[in-house]
């Protein structure tokens, strides 16, 4: 393995426990929208899981990108933009839960 197939898996050992973790997040969300009484507002609830969905994807290329040895570098691209695009998703959410809250 040359030194820069490993420089670009190095990201992939970062994303994978970061979307993980978020994934964990979301769902904790999820729980509490519902648990809190916000039920009327079922588009965060599908907000929720379309950031669900984005970093369950970041996770799987993540993973694939580790375990590859020839698309390496196409997966860890896919797992960095649709990471990036679940953390905007997810701060969006964000924005709106507390917009509602005030």
């Amino acid at each position: 393995m040359s030194s820069e197939t490993k420089v670009q898996n190095s990201t992939s050992h970062h994303i994978l426990p970061s979307s993980a973790n978020l994934l964990g997040l979301c769902f904790l969300l999820l729980t509490s929208i519902n648990l809190f009484g916000y039920q009327t507002k079922t588009y965060l609830d599908e907000m929720v899981g379309i950031a669900i969905l984005f970093f369950l994807g970041s996770s799987f290329f993540s993973y694939a990108s580790i375990r590859s040895s020839k698309r390496a570098a196409l997966y860890e691209k896919i797992a960095d933009i649709v990471f990036l695009a679940g953390l905007a998703f997810l701060s969006l959410v964000a924005f709106i839960l507390v917009a509602n809250i005030m």
